[in-house]
């Protein structure tokens, strides 16, 4: 199979992941981002689903709202238009306005449950060596994405628990990336995650303040909807919170051959 083939499959879906903290002067043109939400993107072409959702304070799981941080998540129906989106205006518009970001591309390996009432089925093997492509020779880490509409009544209850998981998951050895983020503040909430490896991800979500709070959460039905990914990444570029994840997707060279980059960036972190 060439490179090609790889890139137009249509498959169960490919999923792109961009975060984003904004310099203070484009907090304003990011708010309106957020306010268009999907609507802002639904004719590109291959889009299966989208979210555009805010965060809490400093990027984390918080009922104090971020005016700075915002992520994107979307599944594509195939590698090429996963990777035009991502080197496409859109997101590359929102990389320029950004004091940091983070651009994923990623393959499901595992999923349980549902999001807006439909799951996510798994990637095909035959496109996850995609991967083998945008990075060859590269051990890449793994994602997770956790996603909950939390029972209004059990709101309270809900967030008695959720800052001592967000704490442990902040300092959780091997975790490289994390941000919370929401669609609905306080009821609809979701957290993406980036894993060194398999066991380090297990050691956080079945020990200590989260394995408490999951407990609680099904004891007490505090969801009326969830859903738990596991995800392999095939590429990703950016800095987050000062590290360096490098740049698989070509996305520094896409816009460079494009518009101009923000400079003189902030060094203040909301």
């Amino acid at each position: 199979m060439t490179t090609l083939d790889l890139v137009n499959t249509d498959v169960s879906g490919v999923v792109v992941v961009v975060l984003v903290d904004y310099l203070r002067q484009y907090r304003s043109w990011g708010w309106m981002r957020l306010v268009a939400g999907p609507a802002a993107i639904k004719q590109v072409p291959g889009l299966l689903f989208a979210k555009v959702m805010g965060s809490g304070h400093g990027g984390g799981f918080s009922i104090r709202p971020s005016p700075s941080h915002q992520g994107v998540i979307c599944r594509f129906r195939n590698v090429d238009s996963a990777l035009k989106f991502l080197q496409g205006p859109h997101v590359s518009g929102m990389r320029e306005k950004a004091r940091e970001s983070w651009c994923g591309l990623l393959a499901v390996t595992s999923a349980r449950g549902s999001w807006d009432q439909s799951s996510w089925p798994l990637t095909d093997e035959f496109s996850r060596k995609y991967g083998d492509v945008l990075s060859p020779n590269k051990e890449q880490p793994l994602a997770v994405i956790t996603r909950a509409s939390i029972v209004p009544s059990k709101t309270m209850s809900f967030w008695r628990y959720a800052p001592a998981a967000q704490a442990d998951l902040k300092d959780s050895k091997g975790c490289l990336l994390s941000m919370g983020l929401g669609e609905i503040p306080l009821v609809r909430q979701c957290t993406f995650s980036l894993w060194k490896d398999k066991s380090a991800m297990r050691d956080y979500a079945f020990q200590g303040a989260h394995q408490t709070a999951i407990t609680a959460a099904y004891r007490n039905d505090f969801f009326s909807e969830s859903m738990f990914v596991h995800l392999q990444v095939l590429g990703m570029s950016g800095h987050w919170m000062g590290q360096d994840f490098g740049d698989d997707l070509a996305l520094n060279q896409s816009s460079a051959n494009g518009s101009s980059h923000v400079q003189d960036k902030e060094v203040a972190h909301v």
